[in-house]
């Protein structure tokens, strides 16, 4: 025989919220925090439940009692018998007693109480799966972490944007624009990107989606995700952690490669770490970070690099591009300028696809 006895700690929690909300509104960050706990299993919003059902009629029973002043017993009689006083006579034969006359008047309230757990029950489920939209954006330079009602944590790069749509059933983020990477909680709810027309499905990690000029890429510094295209079953890529893709917006053609974890997420300190990477990229990278400027012509901008510099470092942006041998970079009061020498237009290729 299995055991159904619930668990001693979701009741422990389920006691602290029920007292955090006798004692008043919850602020918006307590809010949130609550009902994420409700939203994360069944048996969370049963035992609260629960405990608002006994709170309500054990609320109701004392209501059906006499107050403390009216149920003060009076100074004692020859008899040795306290009066009762809401019986200031004796009940004759024919009256029912005072007991039976509370039971039937505390009946109505109790069949309130059970309605009201009823619609409160039925209410917080409709709102757990009502579906619930927010939108965050960052400005030019300016990163952001944000912590999401489940527990998941994103980093938001600079000059991007971001929709979360989270239900009962679902958590849902739509990466509108620019660079985002995900830290997802544990949650029996699935967790999924869409940007550009893709799906990225996470399976417990931390994972990374960046919208380039012509592809997205997606890279898993931990864990594991399932890339496809939005709407069809078809498998793009499989990523495990130290994998990325490069997924082209026209026709889908999948790139993966390896790639170093902390590669990923060197952003998230204000480093752009590239490898074999499209100087046009690197510079897109560069510019969403930092005020200085760097403009490359179509030429220099097919050239592939390697590299990891600081964000805001850009002396030693120059320098690396002042020793790449097929370009020719300069110096403005706006910020850096590449162009491609000669025969160095020729680009270097990309690696094969796979």
């Amino acid at each position: 025989m299995s055991d159904t006895r619930p668990d001693p700690r979701i009741i422990q929690a389920a006691a602290q919220w029920h007292a955090l909300h006798r004692e008043g509104e919850l602020g918006s960050a307590q809010q949130a925090r609550f009902m994420a706990w409700l939203a994360a299993s069944p048996e969370h919003l049963r035992e609260y439940l629960a405990l608002a059902r006994m709170t309500a009629e054990l609320g109701a029973l004392l209501r059906g009692l006499p107050d403390a002043e009216a149920a003060a017993p009076v100074p004692a009689r020859d008899d040795n018998v306290l009066a009762w006083p809401l019986q200031p006579r004796r009940p004759t034969p024919r009256s029912l007693p005072a007991p039976v006359r509370r039971r039937s008047r505390l009946l109505p309230r109790l069949s309130q109480a059970a309605a009201l757990l009823l619609a409160l029950g039925t209410g917080t489920s409709a709102w757990l799966a009502w579906p619930r939209t927010q939108h965050f954006s960052t400005g030019h330079g300016a990163t952001r972490t944000l912590q999401l009602a489940d527990g998941s944590a994103v980093h938001l790069n600079a000059s991007s944007a971001l929709s979360v749509r989270y239900s009962g059933f679902a958590r849902s983020v739509t990466l509108e624009q620019g660079q985002a990477s995900f830290v997802v909680a544990a949650g029996r709810r699935p967790f999924s990107v869409q940007a550009a027309g893709l799906r990225v499905r996470d399976i417990g990690t931390t994972f990374d989606v960046s919208l380039q000029r012509e592809q997205a890429r997606i890279g898993v510094a931990e864990g594991r995700v399932q890339v496809f295209a939005e709407g069809e079953p078809r498998l793009l890529a499989d990523l495990q952690a130290g994998q990325s893709a490069r997924v082209d917006y026209h026709d889908h053609e999948v790139r993966v490669a390896d790639e170093d974890a902390a590669a990923i997420t060197g952003w998230w300190q204000r480093r752009i770490v590239f490898r074999d990477e499209s100087l046009r990229e690197v510079a897109d990278q560069f510019n969403r970070l930092n005020p200085t400027r760097v403009d490359v012509d179509d030429a220099a901008g097919a050239l592939h690099l390697t590299g990891n510099l600081g964000a805001d470092d850009v002396d030693s942006l120059f320098a690396f591009l002042q020793q790449q041998p097929g370009l020719a970079t300069t110096r403005t009061e706006r910020g850096i300028v590449v162009r491609a020498r000669g025969a160095a237009k020729a680009t270097t290729p990309a690696p094969a696809r796979r």
